[in-house]
């Protein structure tokens, strides 16, 4: 059973290009731009990346992927 504080990793990656200045309005979530696309990565919980997902929404960016990846549990 997944504990109730644990955080996982996610990577958010959309169509556009924005610069690393944009990591404090993701929350503090890395941002790369690579390949005319940009990732935004960091450990977040499942209400802080509908969170996040909805702040590219607002941008007008297309979304292109969600990638999560499991960092453990805490119980």
């Amino acid at each position: 059973m997944r504990g109730i504080n644990e955080t996982d990793t996610y990577e958010i990656r959309v169509q556009g290009r924005l610069d690393e200045r944009w990591s404090a309005w993701f929350d503090g979530m890395e941002v790369v731009t690579a390949d005319g696309c940009t990732l935004i990565r960091g450990r977040v919980d499942q209400a802080a990346l509908h969170g996040l997902i909805q702040r590219v929404h607002d941008l007008g960016l297309p979304l292109l992927s969600v990638t999560h990846s499991r960092t453990g549990a805490t119980s």
